[in-house]
Formats: C-alpha cells, sequence, structure tokens
C-alpha cells in the first residue's frame, strides 16, 4: 500500500470515527463510511432503527437485540439511494461481526478498512474466504 493509500485511508477511518459519535449505544460506539470512487456515497453508526427510541441498551446494560450495526446501516441506507455499493469500500470502526460480513459479501463491497478489533474473529474469516480485501489500520486515538 502506498504512503498516499494509507493516509486516505487514515482520514476515512477518522470521519467513521468521528460519525460513531452519533450513536446513542452507550456500550460501544461504531461508526462506518461506505466510499466509492473517491466519493462517500453512504455512513451509518449503530442505532436503533428508524422510528425506534434512541436506546441501544435495556435497564441491564444488555443491546437490545434489534440495534443494528454501523455497516449494516451504511448498506442499508445506500440501498435506498441511487447509488451502488458495488466495487466500494467500507471504512468502519470496528471489524464486522459475521452477519455483517454476509452483509458486506452481498452488497458488492471489495474491500474493508478497520482500525479496532472486535473480539470475535468470523466476520473478518468470513470475508478472506469471499475474497474481500482486510486492511486493519491504527490510528491514533
Amino acid at each position: 500500500m502506498s504512503d498516499k493509500q494509507l493516509q486516505i485511508d487514515k482520514r476515512y477511518l477518522e470521519m467513521a470515527r468521528i460519525w460513531a459519535g452519533n450513536s446513542y449505544c452507550t456500550r460501544r460506539k461504531v461508526g462506518a463510511i461506505l466510499v466509492k470512487d473517491k466519493m462517500i456515497i453512504s455512513d451509518g453508526y449503530n442505532g436503533t432503527p428508524s422510528g425506534f427510541e434512541n436506546i441501544c441498551e435495556d435497564e441491564s446494560n444488555v443491546t437490545k437485540p434489534y440495534v443494528l450495526h454501523a455497516e449494516a446501516n451504511a448498506i442499508t441506507k445506500v440501498a435506498k439511494s441511487n447509488n451502488s455499493s458495488l466495487g466500494s469500500t467500507l471504512y468502519i470502526t470496528s471489524s464486522p461481526c459475521l452477519e455483517c460480513a454476509k452483509l458486506i459479501i452481498q452488497s458488492g463491497i471489495l474491500r474493508v478498512v478497520y482500525c479496532d478489533r472486535y473480539h470475535n474473529y468470523e466476520g473478518i474469516e468470513l470475508l478472506k474466504k469471499a475474497g474481500i480485501i482486510i486492511d486493519f489500520i491504527e490510528i491514533d486515538q
């Protein structure tokens, strides 16, 4: 990877991290930016579906089962637009889970760049199996 590409990747990851700040989740805030042809075509952060209260955890501080992950929000948002995620790059603050990895594969995303490792690597392993380019890049906290 060239130095220029690394700098671009870090900038998009910083944007994803800033976007994560929009999440109402208290346990973990995750942001995603979807880029195609050097343009941001979608974004997302983890949270409840449209029309639901913006409370992600229950009284026991357990994440509610219907909370959407940042990458799922970005993918479904682009699906409602005139854009296509085919051939795009997903920048996400946390490595994707298995369920989101399936969405990434089906949406035609070619590359996933992330900066925080999630405790479960099943999603990353599935993406590798599907031939999707995976890049972990550390950025300053």
